[in-house]
């Protein structure tokens, strides 16, 4: 296939990597080069390149309109950020007009029109959002949910100091820039020839600051696929990686098991990833063993299992924290899962070790903090653990968030006077190295004993009737037991109609949990696209709580309306 019009990954220009005061000054620069941002429709076709050069042109032209309208500096913009050029035009014009851009998700959710709107109305309001802008095909949605607000101007790309991203985190251009710096030059070492490769939706840490600011910082191209054209066909990402020789690519663990899931042998016979030479893996708990199937079916194509680099960070830190080292793979450490689960200590255990009294767990280390970052373990009393002992992970740097915008109250919640976030994640050390087992609020308690929603959700997974992603673990406040006694709780998508089926899948599952870890657990069998996601793809503990809990509600209310309804007919019959 003819890619020759999309920028090359050869650049005219001497490479600097991200040590500019701004990210205009880094796109100024970067527009001296002939590296650029290319944009993928479905079939792996290019259907607009975007070099650098033109990019700072059209930003600045955009950037006199903005100031044109009478916006301040400092006021914010939210944009839709779907993944099209015009997203970057109008968020470097923002770079150049002073203004801050604010990325809005792209996608309607399973909730449909009505919840996209909300969610947007709801973004619009706490963003105090002076100036909106949407594509043509979101620019509805936009418009309805800016129904009510006072907005300066509110269309589409074809309508005639500091930045901000998503979740309401506040970081300023010195500590993004000292982020990507620490990224580029010590957590995946970039190289003047590097390509990268993208799916990942803009409104995401990872893919805006990893796969949009990143590469313009260093002035390498980068090749973009829309995140729904992944979701309908992963191995179009895997086809556009051979297709232009990527080098860098980075992606959540469910990524690379749905690109797995649906590549066929004739793909791996097709596809030549052996350019690829770091296959970066973040934003959630990492489970090996889809990773290891990734590389061990895309072996023959000629991806090394040694280019899976780990890596640890937030949007409260502009994206990364940690890296694992280069060339490595994987590291899996394997501990033992009754005394983490009682005592809060990850002692090692060998693999193969598990017996009655120690099941073995395993967690990918995701190695040691970036130059000028601090981590610490610290107990429910902020006291700093030692190694290899669980607990909250609080982390220093100089990428650390000034604060919540609009929200002083959650600001003090996480971050301490002199500087310590508390990241919310559960964790131990290793050396130097960081181990993530989970989030604090998603971890399971019964009868004092920790356990993992994740570890819930594997054995659910490893059913064949359950697909990866279809299972999601939670607790609640046991209706039946004890005031405050926590009742373990899984909802899994399963679209099979036979009650005996169903039954069966039910009752083996609780079987299992109980076999492996001592409690019971309530499984609810769901249909398909029931369970709730994040923006970026992951799955949502939280919602798919209060989504069981709304079902248990309507359960009763309408029990309660049949016992009304039967009491009223029996009034009557007397």
């Amino acid at each position: 296939m003819d890619t020759t019009n999309a920028t090359p990954a050869a650049n005219n220009l001497p490479q600097r990597i991200a040590d500019f005061s701004t990210l205009a000054e880094a796109l100024d620069y970067a527009a001296k080069g002939n590296t650029g941002y290319n944009f993928y429709h479905a079939g792996v076709q290019l259907y607009e390149r975007l070099p650098y050069t033109q990019l700072r042109e059209d930003a600045r032209s955009l950037a006199r309109r903005l100031i044109d309208l009478g916006a301040n500096r400092g006021s914010r913009v939210a944009l839709v950020a779907d993944t099209h050029p015009d997203f970057m035009r109008f968020f470097f014009a923002c770079q150049y007009a002073g203004l801050i851009p604010v990325p809005l998700p792209a996608s309607i959710n399973l909730g449909g029109r009505k919840a996209y709107v909300s969610q947007l109305k709801g973004l619009l309001a706490i963003c105090q959002a002076d100036i909106a802008m949407a594509p043509d095909g979101f620019l509805p949605y936009l418009t309805e949910a800016a129904q009510g607000l006072e907005l300066r101007f509110l269309g589409s790309p074809h309508t005639s100091g500091s930045t901000r991203f998503p979740r309401g985190v506040m970081i300023t251009q010195k500590a993004v820039l000292s982020n990507l710096f620490a990224i580029l030059k010590y957590g995946i070492q970039i190289r003047p020839t590097d390509r990268a490769v993208s799916w990942l939706p803009y409104f995401h840490d990872m893919g805006l600051v990893g796969l949009v600011l990143s590469p313009m910082a260093a002035q390498i191209s980068v090749d973009y696929l829309n995140t729904r054209d992944f979701a309908m066909r992963p191995r179009l990402w895997l086809k556009l990686m051979s297709q232009n020789r990527g080098t860098l690519s980075f992606s959540p663990p469910f990524g690379y098991e749905l690109a797995a899931r649906r590549v066929s042998n004739d793909d791996v016979d097709k596809l030549d990833l052996s350019a690829w030479r770091i296959a970066g893996v973040g934003a959630e708990p990492i489970r090996t063993e889809p990773l290891m199937h990734f590389a061990d079916l895309l072996a023959p194509s000629g991806f090394d299992k040694r280019s899976f680099v780990a890596s640890y960070g937030m949007a409260e830190c502009s994206l990364a924290v940690s890296f694992a080292p280069l060339g490595q793979g994987a590291d899996v450490d394997y501990v033992d899962g009754t005394a983490l689960a009682e005592e809060q200590k990850a002692l090692p255990l060998h693999p193969n070790q598990s017996s009655e009294t120690a099941r073995s767990n395993a967690f990918t280390n995701c190695g040691a903090p970036l130059p000028g970052y601090e981590v610490e373990v610290r107990d429910d009393q902020g006291q700093a653990l030692p190694e290899r002992h669980c607990g909250t992970l609080y982390v220093r740097g100089p990428s650390v968030m000034s604060g919540y915008f609009g929200d002083l109250k959650a600001t003090r919640e996480v971050l301490s006077p002199d500087g310590w976030l508390n990241t919310g994640d559960l964790a131990y050390r290793v050396g130097n190295s960081i181990v993530i087992t989970g989030r604090e609020k998603d971890l399971i308690i019964i009868n004092g004993r920790n356990i993992w929603p994740q570890d819930l959700e594997y054995l659910a997974e490893q059913q064949p009737e359950v697909r990866t992603g279809d299972a999601s673990a939670f607790s609640i406040t046991s209706p039946a037991g004890p005031a405050g006694q926590e009742q373990a709780v899984m909802m899994v998508q399963y679209r099979e109609s036979d009650e005996n089926k169903r039954t069966d899948l039910r009752e083996r599952l609780h079987g299992l949990v109980r076999e492996e870890f001592g409690i019971d657990c309530l499984i609810e069998l769901v249909p398909r696209n029931t369970l709730p996601r994040t923006t970026s793809g992951k799955l949502s503990r939280s919602g798919a709580r209060q989504e069981y809990l709304k079902r248990i509600a309507a359960e009763k209310a309408a029990e309660l309306n049949q016992n009304l309804y039967t009491t009223a007919f029996h009034q009557r019959a007397v």
